[in-house]
Parts: structure tokens; sequence; C-alpha cells
């Protein structure tokens, strides 16, 4: 296993750096060096000179549109733009639901409905946890009853992320209650802008409106937007699954914010602090673990062999960095963590003060924010189950 890079993908790392620097608006870089709050303008709008270019799809193959890049390239590709300071590109659309109706859509819906989302025009949410359905999915309770041409979906989604933008969502829902639960389980596209569908905000300690309730009633959706077959929806569930738990490993943005908290412990004076100091050296150490860890899994499917099923693992590690990261800078702020004026944020007060911080006034959201990463896209308690099972034996 060699995890060094080629010189040409040397070559394509430059190429892919100097684009984003002429292409990034350094107002978006300014926000996420910083971790402020991005608005719907700034995602899309990055999400658009990504589509303009062909990069928003970068995972994808050329065949739909896609640059075709290797694995390699695809992470020197996210390397590059995490450390730009570019946003997270929204994966609802492109790194999720685009490669089920790749892998499982027809021809028509692919023609329909992979140009918006390459191009960033059309925004994806996702509808799959419920309430009393989150890590266990075949319990989920959503019903669609086929009519005619069409199914009639009524039922409750919850934690659907920045779903108060979505044009269109991608749901799981129950199309039968025979057979095992995962045996009856569906995978629809819905139009958000349906009569009968309900976006409700669910308001966040920091008071930040990043999820939402998603009600469905007597919900009308053309029978063509099944994909796949009926009842088939939970193998495509588990292919959308595995990119959600390996993006959510993020390891180039754990770099970054690594470098972010150098910042703020430097400008706080508590860097030269030898035991916090060993704290960051063992967070340090932990990335690059988890780096290697990745580059395992390119490495393998660039040689084409088989790689180990770590999307579980990756995710577990990565999601405890990110924690890990948001306590430190906390313990590196100390009080001046703790103030969140919202207001004053969104007026433009960050920290701003003769002798301020400015990187200190979000700490508090993304602290909180970070409590949710070893539940989402299945809590690591079930991943530590299905890595045992499936890696160890």
């Amino acid at each position: 296993m060699d995890l060094s890079f080629t010189p040409e993908e040397q070559k394509f790392r430059e190429e892919v750096r100097a684009w984003v620097k002429d292409n990034l608006p350094p107002e978006i870089s300014h926000k996420v060096h910083n971790a402020l709050e991005l608005t719907r303008d700034d995602l899309q709008g990055w999400a658009k000179i990504l589509g303009k270019k062909g990069w928003l799809g970068y995972g994808w193959p050329k065949e739909f549109g896609g640059p075709g890049w290797t694995a390699v390239q695809r992470h020197l590709f996210e390397e590059e733009t995490a450390l730009a300071g570019a946003p997270r590109i929204i994966p609802f659309g492109p790194v999720m639901v685009a490669p089920v109706i790749m892998a499982f859509g027809n021809a028509e819906q692919q023609k329909r409905f992979l140009p918006g989302i390459a191009s960033g025009e059309v925004w994806w949410s996702q509808g799959y946890s419920e309430p009393g359905s989150g890590s266990d999915l075949a319990s989920v309770k959503t019903k669609a009853e086929r009519q005619g041409d069409k199914y009639i979906v009524n039922g409750q989604k919850t934690w659907t992320t920045l779903g108060q933008y979505g044009d269109w969502m991608f749901n799981l829902v129950r199309t039968s209650n025979e057979g095992k639960p995962q045996t009856g389980i569906s995978f629809l596209l819905l139009d958000m802008k349906s009569p009968g569908v309900t976006v409700r905000p669910i308001k966040l300690l920091d008071g930040g409106h990043e999820v939402n309730e998603v009600f469905f009633d007597n919900v009308e959706v053309p029978a063509e937007n099944l994909i796949g077959e009926e009842n088939k929806g939970w193998t495509y569930a588990k292919h959308l699954l595995s990119h959600e738990r390996t993006n959510i490993a993020d390891v180039n943005r754990a770099k970054r914010e690594l470098e972010r908290l150098k910042r703020i412990a430097k400008s706080e004076g508590v860097y030269e602090d030898q035991r916090f100091r060993d704290e960051i050296a063992k967070l340090e150490v932990d990335i690059v673990a988890l780096e290697m860890m990745v580059l395992r899994v390119l490495s393998a499917a660039t040689s084409g062999k088989n790689s180990l099923d770590v999307a579980g693992l990756l995710k577990i590690r990565g999601s405890e960095i990110q924690q890990r990261y948001s306590e430190l800078m906390m313990l590196a702020g100390g009080a001046y963590s703790l103030p969140l004026i919202r207001e004053a944020m969104e007026a433009g007060w960050q920290g701003n003060f003769p002798g301020g911080n400015p990187a200190l006034a979000p700490l508090t959201s993304t602290f909180f924010n970070m409590r949710k990463t070893t539940i989402y896209g299945g809590s690591n308690e079930v991943q530590r189950n299905i890595v045992a099972q499936t890696v160890l034996g």
C-alpha cells in the first residue's frame, strides 16, 4: 500500500487550489474560517459556482455529467476546498440522493433530476428520521398508499436539516406492513411545494434554525417518482447511508478546524500550557490516523481491491474528533466562549471590541451543534455493532 501522492495527483491538487483561490468569494471563506453562520445564498451560491465548473457532482462518473475523478482526486478536491475555507457541499443532493438515482433510478428519472442537482439549482432534503425512528429506520411509519398513478403520503419526518430551503425531498415511506419491517419500505421523491407539505422549524439552543419537522397531510406524489421497486427502499437506503457515513468523517474539515483551535489557543494565551498542548497533540495524532484510514480505503479502491467495509468506523472516529475539537476550543476560550447574543452577532458583532477575539463569538454554537454528530447518520453505538459484525467478524 502506497499512501504517497503521484506527481500527476500533486499537479491536480495545485490546479484545484489555484481554481478555488480565484473563485471562492472571500466573504464566504471568512465566515467559514471563523465559524460564522452561512446563509442560503452563501451555501447555494458556492454550489452554483461549483456547478458551473462541473465540480458540484465531484464524485460522479462522466456518464452522468461528473468529472470522472479517481477516489484520490476526490479526496484532494475535498482537502483543498476545506483548507481554503469553502463551505461543505450540502450533501443531500450531489452526495446522497444522486448516487441512488444513478444506481437504481430509470433513465427518465436520471434525465429529469440529475441536471438540477449537478448545477446547484435544486435544493434537496432528506426524509429519513421520524419521532421514534432515528437509528432504527426500519420502524418508519410515514405511509404512502398507492392510488392509481399516484401515492398518497401521510406522516411526519423530523430533524430535517435545512428543510426550510428544500425544493425536493427523498423520502423513506412505508408501503407495506407485511413481513419484516425492512421489506415494506419504499424510496420516494417528493416535491416539497406540493399541497399538504408543512415545514415547521425546530429552534436550537443557540436560537438557530437548522433542523425542522416536516408534516405530510394527504400529499399526492406521482407514482413515477418511485425509485426502483416498491418495498425495496431499504436496499436503496443502505446504499445511500454508506455515502452519508463516509461524508460525516470529514477529515479535511477536522484539519482546518485544528488550525483554528491552535489560533484560538495562542490568542488566549493557553497554547504554552503543556497539558493543554498535549491535548491538541493527541487530537492532531488522531486526525492524522483518521486521514490514513481514509487513504487506505482510497488506496484499495484505486488498486481494484476490496477495501474493508469501514464506513461506520470512519463515521465513529470522525464524529468523535469533531466533538473533541469543539470542546478544546471552548476550554481555550474559557469564560469568553460562553456569551451568545444572536441578535448582536447577526448585526455584525463578533467579539470586535478592543482586545476581543472574533473567533470566540460562535464557539457556543459550534459546541452545541457538534453534540449531534455521534447520533445522526446512525448513532455511534449502532455503528460499533455494525463494525463488530462486518469488519471484526
